[in-house]
């Protein structure tokens, strides 16, 4: 790379807390990363609940990844994670899952859950570097008759 390349190219995307200003930045990254995209209206009602918190991460002003949890008595559902596909397979995801579930951890929360398409090599790989092991499956859960791996880690 040359050094005027390296010199504009972008740093490493910094790493903060969702908040309901970030719904039309996190449907379009989520439309572009899921065959069914959730609305702007539907993250806006997510981000304004006092039980879902997240993460994101920004890239300039751009929103280039986020992962988002609800939060239930002393236990998580990581909702969604999404990556921009040109930070894909940087790593991204596995620091936004990290800092996530310190997060969590530090809610005192004692377990995290979430659902997968037993399909998704790529998750299933980060989710099981970060402690994640299966613990049921819902066949046909998504299209195609595709199952979803129920996935739990525990914090404490």
């Amino acid at each position: 790379m040359s050094w005027l390349a390296r010199l504009f190219a972008p740093g490493e995307p910094t790493l903060s807390a969702v908040t309901p200003r970030d719904a039309a930045s996190m449907a379009a990254l989520h439309a572009a990363s899921f065959s069914r995209g959730w609305s702007e209206s539907e993250f806006e009602q997510l981000l304004t609940d006092r039980s879902v918190i997240g993460e994101r991460a920004t890239s300039g002003r751009r929103n280039v990844g986020f992962i988002v949890s609800r939060r239930a008595a002393d236990e998580a559902e990581i909702l969604s994670v999404a990556v921009a596909r040109a930070w894909q397979g940087r790593g991204l995801a596995r620091r936004l899952l990290d800092l996530h579930l310190r997060r969590l951890a530090g809610l005192r929360l004692r377990a995290v859950f979430l659902e997968v398409d037993e399909d998704n090599i790529p998750a299933l790989r980060l989710y099981a570097r970060a402690g994640f092991q299966e613990v049921g499956r819902r066949p046909g859960y998504y299209s195609g008759g595709k199952s979803a791996l129920v996935l739990r880690r525990d914090l404490v």
